[in-house]
């Protein structure tokens, strides 16, 4: 064991662990056992890598100019800087995340994330030159790995980072998807399908407009969702505290965001006013509802892919594949359970959605001191959607059965095709078409062939496939008699 020291006491640790008595003590602070996203934790490994470079580059740079180091501060040597850099390193590739213990729902503006991974550094970084973890006075959590840091400038662009990075897996996760659609849609362009409205039977469609819809649904989202780093590109880093910038270097404002482009290859930009950037959250709240927008629709299409494919009022002629046992008693029971995986993540969402509005509504003064919980729900919403996208394309699009003969005899015995007599005989006599069809439980063929409205030969090129789904009817498309009244 060894003992932490800090203005409030002493706390006993084992020796093995990489954490220190900040860490230990917001444990404490905050008990329940939240998520801390892996991809947050790694994106602040490679701000702090950032941080790193620029100050080797700050030090060489005053050495040059012979100059010594702020009041108060020795300059750290390569050994030490590179220590902190290569421990800074392996945290971005998500080691030592066992040594991770502040839970994501947490009081302190993310202060116990940042000193937690301050902690994992310097005891990293100590154990790489042959020391101990807690030898503190070599390689200190504060004096040297958050040197000219602050947590208000390093976790939130550490977030923004790591949003960027899950934004570019949805779009890649939503564009397959909607591939998956076009492939349907080309494939059943011309298969008929009774339309709804209000769950009542409505006009005839095809299922070639079902899944084009879905589709243009989807490329909307891809759309906004690739305009996501637009709107997070712009961070704080170098802000310090509150954005001011007090007592950091003028070197590491303007130098170390520069840095961080190097490592992550993203268009990542210094905020123009960083004290505007460290209190308001209001990007966050703007991306977040892309991201609910989406969900939106990943909600309307599985919704109707459950309710076309169900068996409670008549065959299915769209069959939803058969993924794994719906029941412990009922033996064969199969359950839709893809698309409602689907309908909970879209309403997971919503919830998350809710409390990142009110949460960055609650942004008091010059810092947003629930951004932990604000950043932890976004995202868990990104992760999400795209597992849901993912599960949709991979365990739901690939195996859909439509049955097309099914559907087009049980949308000839709907009265609702007779809308397409309307424009040849009228609505008054295409409604008793409709109203026998219903009382006799007939086809629209069976009950013209007994009634004598329409010439089988003109009923057969007015309700074929692509005469039902074009857009419209021409004139030329009416009998010689009605062109010319």
């Amino acid at each position: 064991m060894r003992t932490e020291k800090d203005f409030l006491g002493e706390i006993e640790i084992h020796d093995d662990k990489l954490y220190g008595i900040h860490s230990v003590r917001a444990q404490a602070n905050f008990p329940a056992k939240s998520h801390f996203p892996i991809e947050w934790y790694s994106a602040i490994g490679l701000v702090k890598k950032a941080y790193y470079r620029t100050y080797r580059n700050f030090r060489d740079t005053a050495r040059q100019k012979q100059l010594n180091g702020p009041t108060g501060h020795q300059w750290m040597s390569d050994q030490q800087v590179n220590s902190l850099e290569e421990a800074a390193e392996e945290i971005s590739s998500g080691r030592y995340f066992n040594h991770f213990i502040v839970p994501g729902i947490q009081g302190g503006a993310g202060t116990s994330i940042n000193m937690n991974i301050n902690e994992i550094i310097a005891n990293t970084a100590l154990k790489k030159s042959g020391h101990n973890p807690g030898e503190y006075e070599i390689t200190d959590p504060l004096d040297h790995a958050n040197i000219f840091q602050s947590t208000n400038d390093v976790v939130p662009t550490a977030l923004h980072l790591s949003l960027m990075q899950q934004s570019h897996k949805l779009e890649t996760s939503i564009n397959k998807l909607r591939f998956s659609l076009e492939e349907l849609e080309t494939q059943h362009r011309n298969i008929l399908r009774q339309g709804y409205t209000q769950m009542q039977k409505a006009v005839p469609s095809s299922y070639g407009h079902l899944f084009s819809s879905y589709s243009d649904a989807l490329s909307r989202d891809w759309w906004r969702v690739s305009r996501i780093r637009e709107r997070l590109k712009e961070v704080n880093l170098g802000g310090g505290a509150a954005g001011t910038g007090m007592g950091i270097p003028r070197y590491f404002i303007l130098n170390a965001i520069a840095e961080l482009r190097k490592l992550t290859n993203l268009p990542l930009s210094h905020s123009e006013n960083l004290a505007d950037t460290t209190m308001n959250q209001d990007s966050l709240v703007e991306v977040h509802a892309i991201l609910k927008a989406h969900a939106v629709n990943l909600e309307k299409i599985s919704n109707d892919l459950r309710l076309i494919g169900s068996d409670i009022s008549r065959h299915q002629s769209l069959k939803i594949p058969q993924k794994q046992m719906g029941s412990s008693i009922m033996p064969g029971k199969v359950n839709p359970v893809i698309v409602e995986y689907v309908v909970s993540v879209s309403h997971k969402v919503y919830a998350n959605d809710q409390m990142i509005s009110g949460l960055a509504g609650q942004g008091c003064l010059d810092l947003n001191a629930y951004l932990p919980s604000i950043g932890v729900a976004m995202l868990e919403s990104f992760n999400l959607l795209e597992s849901a996208c993912r599960s949709l394309h991979q365990n739901m699009l690939k195996d859909l059965q439509i049955d097309a003969e099914d559907e087009q005899k049980d949308l000839f015995k709907s009265a609702s095709i007779t809308t397409a007599l309307v424009p040849y005989i009228g609505h008054k006599e295409a409604e008793k078409i409709a109203l026998e069809m219903k009382d006799a439980q007939e086809s629209i063929f069976e009950v013209n062939d007994r009634l004598k409205v329409l010439s089988d030969k003109l009923l057969r090129e007015i309700l074929k496939p692509s005469s039902l789904i074009s857009k419209g009817f021409s004139l030329n498309d009416l009998p010689e008699n009605q062109k010319h009244p």
